[in-house]
C-alpha cells in the first residue's frame, strides 16, 4: 500500500520545548520509531510541518545585525526542509537498514492572486505573552493572532496548486526509495505565466494540505494526518467532548473544527476521500501503525450512499 504521512511541526518541537538541535533529535527518534514499523510493510511519502523551526529562524534573521533585510519566508522554508529532512533521513536510514531513504527539497506551486496574501492565518514561531506580541508587531510588522496560551504570528498560507517535483517523487518511489519531501507544505512559488520561470514567495503553505494533493496526485492508498491528539474530537475542550472514531468527509465537514488547529487537517482529509475514494486518517504520531490497521485514531472513508 503506498501510504503519505503529513507529520505535525510539533512532533520535532512540542510547545514549551527549547528550541535545541539535542531536542529536535530526540523528537525525531520517536517519528522515526512510529514510521519504520509502517515503512516494513508498505511504500512511504512523509511530509513534515515547520512552524516552530521557520518562526524561529525569522527571528534569528529579523535581528541579525549583519543582514541588510531578513531572509524571505520562502528561502527559511527551504532552509526547514534541509535541516529536517536530514534528521529524517538519517535516523530513518539507521532503523531501517538497507533501505533507500531520500529528503527532496520540494516546491509547491501557488496562485498569486491567492486571498491567503491578504488575510494571513498560518501559525509560526513561538507564544508571546500580550505585551511581548504588540511589541513584535510594531517593530517587525508582523501580524498577530491569539493562540493556546498567548499570542503567535500568522502568516500568508494561500492554497498548493500543484508540487512542482511530483514526477521526481514517483519515479524515487518506483525506484523502493522511503521520499521525505513536501516539508512545511514547499517552499512556495509562482510560475511566470509565459514562460514559466519560479520566483518564491513570502507565505508558509499548509502542509496537510500539500500532504492531500500529494498523495491525490501519486495515486495513495492512503493518507495519514499524525498529530498530538488521538483523534479528532467533537466540542474538544469542553465537558461534552467526545472523540470521532469514523466519519465520511461531509461528517467532518460539518464539524466546524476550527483553522488554528483542527480544521486544515480535517479539510485534506475530507478532500483527498472525495477525490480518490481511498482512506484517510488522524490520530497520534505514536499510534502510526496501529491507525492504517484501523485500532486507532480517525478513520475518513468514502460515503458508500454516494459513491
Amino acid at each position: 500500500m503506498r501510504i503519505v504521512v503529513a507529520l505535525g511541526g510539533n512532533a520535532l518541537l512540542r510547545r514549551g520545548e527549547r528550541p535545541d538541535a539535542s531536542v529536535q533529535q530526540a523528537n525525531i527518534d520517536r517519528v522515526s520509531d512510529a514510521l519504520a514499523a509502517l515503512a516494513h510493510d508498505h511504500e512511504l511519502v512523509v511530509t513534515h510541518g515547520n512552524g516552530p523551526q521557520i518562526g524561529l529562524l525569522a527571528m534569528e534573521s529579523a535581528t541579525d545585525p549583519a543582514l541588510s533585510a531578513p531572509y524571505p519566508l520562502d528561502l527559511l522554508g527551504a532552509q526547514t526542509e534541509g535541516m529536517i529532512g536530514s534528521l529524517l533521513v538519517r535516523t530513518l536510514h539507521n532503523a531501517l537498514p538497507g533501505r533507500r531513504v531520500a529528503a527532496l527539497v520540494t516546491h509547491t506551486l501557488v496562485r498569486t492572486d491567492d486571498p491567503a496574501f491578504e488575510r494571513p492565518t498560518k501559525f509560526v514561531g513561538q507564544v508571546y505573552a500580550g505585551t511581548a506580541a504588540k511589541s513584535l508587531a510594531r517593530s517587525r510588522g508582523w501580524h498577530m493572532a491569539p493562540d493556546t496560551g498567548g499570542w503567535r504570528r500568522v502568516v500568508p498560507s494561500p492554497a498548493p496548486r500543484r508540487i512542482v517535483e511530483t514526477d521526481t517523487i514517483h519515479d524515487l518511489l518506483s525506484a523502493g526509495t522511503l521520499v521525505i519531501c513536501g516539508g512545511g507544505g514547499g517552499v512556495p512559488v509562482v510560475a511566470d505565466p509565459d514562460t514559466g520561470a519560479l520566483t518564491g514567495v513570502e507565505a508558509v503553505i499548509d502542509k496537510d494540505f500539500t500532504a492531500a494533493l500529494l498523495a491525490e496526485d501519486l495515486r495513495a492508498d492512503f493518507l495519514l494526518i499524525l498529530t498530538d491528539v488521538p483523534h479528532v474530537y467533537e466540542g474538544y475542550g469542553t465537558p461534552d467532548q467526545r472523540p470521532v472514531l469514523d466519519a465520511t468527509p461531509g461528517e467532518l465537514r460539518r464539524g466546524g473544527y476550527p483553522d488554528g488547529s483542527m480544521g486544515p487537517k480535517v479539510r485534506a482529509a475530507a478532500r483527498f476521500v472525495e477525490r480518490t475514494g481511498g482512506l484517510a486518517a488522524i490520530g497520534a504520531l505514536d499510534a502510526a501503525y496501529e491507525i492504517v490497521h484501523g485500532r486507532s485514531g480517525t478513520l475518513v472513508r468514502p460515503d458508500l450512499t454516494t459513491a
